[in-house]
């Protein structure tokens, strides 16, 4: 099982590099991370957006690295020749830059060879806790607002191919509400009590799924005990699924912020994962981003 973004990072640097089509990339923090991660050997960098202003940021910082650069006019014409490019095996990853993520995606969705419309795109956050020993996905923080039972369905499943590309085998699946019990007047408790059964009659595989769980009984042992909740998955969870975005995004700020938990941020269910950290992420968390999308490929490739 792979635990931090050292071992994410030397795992993508044992396959083959990836070629990276960044969408306006015209930032500092994305051209940083982008050097970091040509420094480290896993990508190779084709830089799309204001040329002039890519050059300038390039020139300033003394990043000498090699990287093709494509001029574009406006957002609109950065994402869909990022996206060509991606749909074309001209390029491995997509990844977001300086560009809203309602443009990007529908230049993903536009096009029929990005998209399988019998999957689910979903944005899958990763964290490595130091006091939890090992990492945790959470899922769905950055797109799907409020997913129906069967979006959940997909969303788990999203979830549990990128658990595996970390080497977790079964990952325990907590499936989130804000009490233990199933509340008839709570869709997310009867949400989580037939997700649950589905995964014990086999209609969701390769993990164990248990809900509905409140977030302290999902990562702390002693919570659940404390509780009386026995339950192969609360106190070890792998993955978090939340019940909607809001949900999702107030955890995954209240890690980065407040905890200040290495994380990484990817969207998933595409014919290539995009990394999707935010515009106001750190150079570190898009270079996490980038070597777990790295990691994440050979997974999600059509």
């Amino acid at each position: 099982m792979i635990t931090t973004f050292s071992e994410i990072i030397m795992k993508a640097k044992k396959s083959k590099s990836k070629r990276i089509a960044v969408v306006n990339a015209h930032d500092i923090d994305s051209l940083t991370s982008i050097r970091e991660a040509v420094d480290e050997k896993i990508i190779t960098p084709i830089l799309i957006g204001d040329k002039e202003k890519i050059k300038k940021i390039l020139i300033e910082n003394s990043f000498e690295y090699n990287a093709e650069i494509i001029s574009s006019t406006s957002n609109d014409m950065s994402a869909k020749i990022a996206v060509d490019m991606v749909a074309s095996n001209d390029a491995d990853i997509l990844m977001k830059g300086m560009i809203s993520s309602k443009i990007l995606l529908k230049a993903v969705l536009k096009n029929k060879n990005m998209h399988d419309e019998n999957r689910l795109l979903s944005h899958i956050a990763l964290f490595a806790p130091e006091e939890y020993g090992h990492t945790i996905l959470l899922s769905d923080a950055g797109l799907n607002i409020d997913p129906t039972l069967l979006e959940k369905k997909m969303i788990i499943e999203n979830a549990v191919q990128c658990a595996l590309s970390l080497e977790i085998k079964n990952p325990k699946v907590a499936i989130l509400a804000s009490v233990e019990e199933v509340n008839p007047n709570m869709q997310a408790t009867l949400d989580a009590a037939v997700l649950s059964k589905m995964n014990q009659r086999g209609q969701i595989k390769g993990c164990i799924v248990d809900g509905p769980l409140a977030l302290d009984n999902a990562v702390s042992e002693k919570s659940a005990k404390i509780k009386k909740i026995y339950s192969p998955v609360a106190g070890k969870a792998d993955i978090l699924i939340a019940p909607e975005i809001n949900v999702g995004n107030a955890i995954y700020k209240t890690l980065a912020f407040f905890a200040k938990c290495p994380h990484a941020g990817v969207i998933v269910g595409a014919s290539c994962p995009i990394v999707f950290s935010s515009r106001a992420d750190s150079y570190m968390t898009k270079l996490n981003s980038i070597a777990f999308a790295c990691i994440l490929r050979k997974q999600f490739a059509n």
